[in-house]
């Protein structure tokens, strides 16, 4: 699923869908300024299937991908994490993790595997757009994450949002995509669509590992917004 932040119901339509998710390829801009990645040793963690490593491949980042198990088996993914060298990495990037929720035992193990000054980037949905609509049982979540006072912000981290879209040939095909993937709440997003594409914003989460830190940061400002 980390290749998105969404689950499909089958690999076929995970594809189809990352050929709509965020075509601009803002994501990967971000993560190359928040890293920066290319030349570094990087660890993607809850790697999915592959996409997000052929990206990091493509800036230049030497990336170690580590596939971790369920999610909802936080003991199983803490030991698999655990058994990485520690303050080894550049660089750890965390794409659409349900074992990286503020505060957990699987950030703060994450962090571990960066050298002093390295760079955490914890990736989630921002949860105030069009997509959000399809997962209103996670929203609320979402939004207090993102908060000036939520969680993730009180910890230290800064967050970056991005502007991103889904970007459908057709709203044929986004009707067809949107159904076969939700359901009838994907119909329904589908009957109100006037152009093919959906806004969607994603939420990067970043502080620098104990150490010499980047010029500037402050941990509780909200960084500007990309888009």
């Amino acid at each position: 699923m980390p290749d998105l932040s969404v689950a499909l119901p089958t690999a076929e339509m995970e594809d189809a869908f990352l050929r709509v998710v965020d075509v601009e390829g803002k994501l990967m801009a971000v993560l190359e300024d928040l890293g920066p990645l290319a030349g570094r040793d990087v660890i993607l963690l809850d790697a999915g299937r592959g996409f997000r490593k052929r990206q990091l491949d493509e800036i230049g980042a030497r990336v170690t991908a580590v596939a971790l198990p369920d999610p909802r088996d936080e003991a199983a993914a803490l030991a698999v994490v655990a058994g990485l060298p520690a303050g080894e990495a550049e660089v750890v990037v965390v794409p659409w993790s349900e074992h990286a929720t503020p505060g957990s035992a699987f950030i703060a193990e994450a962090e571990r595997r960066l050298r002093p000054g390295g760079r955490l980037l914890v990736v989630h949905d921002y949860g105030r757009d069009d997509v959000w609509s399809l997962r209103p049982d996670l929203r609320a979540r979402q939004v207090e994450w993102s908060h000036r006072r939520g969680p993730f912000l009180i910890a230290g981290f800064r967050v970056r949002v991005i502007h991103c879209r889904w970007t459908f040939e057709s709203t044929d095909q986004a009707r067809d995509m949107l159904e076969a993937g939700f359901g009838e709440l994907g119909a329904d997003l589908a009957d109100r669509l006037k152009r093919p594409r959906l806004e969607y914003k994603v939420a990067v989460y970043h502080r620098s590992a104990a150490g010499p830190s980047r010029p500037g940061e402050e941990p509780l400002d909200v960084a500007g917004r990309v888009g």
